[in-house]
């Protein structure tokens, strides 16, 4: 396993959990002060885009990059994880980003405000699937 890959990808997974923990609380305090000057993160919180079926996307967030996570830390505990982690964490961050790719229409053509908060949890997706995407193409074969 590729140590470099490895730990950027948990480091970029922290990063998007922490956004999205943050972003939970924002959703459900509704503390506008939360956005630190952003008045385009408060127009996309509020939206009807902000929930899926009544759940936060922040929530929908949290979990996973939670899952992710769990995915990583598991990778190297038992033979399932070590032969499947990757191929999870693959599947995984590609859910994510194809979830952040309909995030981000909805943010540019739907609402015309960009959530400073919103995109830097996309950016970690996009390159937690970059790299998952690397890795799986690296990993040995058995």
């Amino acid at each position: 396993m590729d140590k470099w890959l490895y730990r950027a990808s948990v480091a970029l997974v922290v990063i998007g959990l922490l956004v999205s923990i943050y972003m939970t609380i924002y959703k459900v305090s509704g503390n506008e002060g939360m956005c630190l000057g952003s008045g385009d993160c408060s127009t996309v919180n509020a939206s009807r885009f902000s929930e899926v079926n009544g759940i936060p996307v922040a929530v929908i967030g949290m979990i996973g990059y939670v899952a992710i996570l769990a995915a990583h830390l598991l990778e190297d505990r038992n033979a399932f994880f070590r032969q499947n982690a990757i191929l999870l964490i693959f599947g995984m961050s590609l859910t994510g980003f194809l979830f952040t790719v309909w995030l981000v229409y909805v943010e540019l053509a739907l609402l015309n405000a960009i959530c400073p908060f919103c995109v830097t949890s996309q950016v970690a997706m996009t390159l937690i699937f970059i790299i998952a995407i690397i890795r799986l193409i690296k990993q040995p074969q058995s």
